[in-house]
């Protein structure tokens, strides 16, 4: 690879007529390839993701709001679109591959990655190294980026703009307009949608919970005054620390004597309602195989991780919290439980099925704070 920051790095081969595109990140590197999806310029934070499969579930997953995804794994497309999305459309900005499958091949798929991609205004860029973009993103760091098919781009002009690009406000883009009820017989739950995916909510649901999804800017006193059994706060995008005004409304939930169990974004106000701080990491954690261990019994289990933000343990306050979990590869914190409270809340995804289902006794032990069986 060359060394100059504008070196331009052509891992395509010929593509007939196929339009071409430009992944340009800002520190000048520059990939070709050809456009897949909308044919609009895109700029947003590049991250990368290792599943090797559930490219749908990670396109409609609504924590990657504000960011542009590339999947390590080098075949996207295979299975085609099913009926597994985990909202109500796709959220990324764009969407980078080394190759797509051309003819989806699966007994539940209802079309084309390409045609999905198109409805849903989704720039992406196949033919990309996918393997010598995540070691870039791996050594630097996440960095910003565009998706252009513009041949005569410009550098100079683009640069500038990718390094004053933020994610802003996310969660109010992601989150529900109003409150809507998945009716059942068992416990009360108000689930706080911060960008919450469908299988949280389908999770308690199952197990026979009554949930009612509010929206994230929801006053704490009107979540309160419904009486439910326990709370749940939701996954989410963005940086944990900008939700000032949802921090405030979680400070109040947690003083109450209602049971909460919180993943990810939630998980990470929660902690900072409390006095923690977070920081950001370098290349985040994104993918369906992250061992956890659980600090209590000593067990690691394979997670689903979509963060790029974690909770720093040495500024949790012991009188307050405890790590529960720590991440097995690089030691950053993955869950607290709260002291002398009925809170505990985790960073990876319980709800998603990598193990296939190694975590989802969670949703057990929330059920059994609130005094009720699954």
């Amino acid at each position: 690879m060359a060394d100059s920051p504008y070196a331009k790095i052509n891992f395509t081969k010929g593509k007939g007529e196929q339009m071409k595109a430009f992944l340009i990140l800002e520190d000048g590197t520059v990939f070709t390839g050809t456009s897949i999806g909308s044919t609009k310029d895109m700029i947003s934070e590049i991250v990368f993701n290792t599943s090797m499969t559930g490219y749908l579930e990670v396109l409609t997953d609504p924590s990657y709001a504000g960011q542009a995804v590339v999947m390590t794994y080098p075949l996207i497309g295979n299975y085609g679109i099913t009926p597994d999305m985990e909202s109500r459309k796709a959220w990324p900005d764009g969407y980078i591959v080394r190759e797509l499958s051309r003819m989806p091949s699966n007994f539940r798929c209802e079309g084309t990655i390409q045609d999905f991609l198109k409805e849903q205004d989704i720039p992406g860029i196949a033919g990309v190294d996918t393997r010598a973009l995540t070691k870039i993103l791996r050594e630097k760091g996440t960095m910003n980026g565009m998706i252009t098919t513009n041949e005569n781009y410009n550098l100079d002009e683009i640069l500038p703009k990718l390094k004053a690009y933020t994610v802003g406000d996310v969660v109010s883009k992601v989150t529900c307009a109003e409150k809507y009820v998945l009716e059942g017989n068992g416990k009360k739950v108000a689930l706080l949608d911060l960008g919450a995916k469908n299988n949280i909510a389908k999770s308690l649901n199952r197990r026979g919970c009554e949930v009612t999804v509010y929206p994230a800017h929801t006053p704490a006193e009107e979540i309160i005054s419904s009486n439910p059994d326990g709370i749940m706060l939701s996954n989410g995008p963005g940086d944990p620390a900008d939700c000032t005004s949802i921090i405030e409304e979680i400070r109040k939930l947690y003083n109450t004597d209602i049971p909460i169990f919180a993943i990810c974004l939630g998980h990470q106000l929660m902690a900072l309602a409390t006095g923690a701080t977070t920081h950001k990491l370098k290349y985040g954690h994104r993918g369906g195989n992250h061992p956890v261990k659980d600090l209590q019994t000593g067990r690691v289990y394979i997670s689903s991780q979509n963060h790029g933000y974690v909770v720093d343990d040495e500024n949790v306050d012991p009188k307050i919290a405890v790590p529960a979990f720590k991440n097995v590869n690089d030691g950053t914190n993955e869950g607290l439980a709260y002291v002398g409270k009925n809170i505990f809340t985790v960073q990876f995804h319980p709800e998603a099925c990598p193990g296939p289902q190694d975590s989802g006794y969670l949703f057990d032990r929330f059920i059994e704070m609130m005094g009720g069986t699954k």
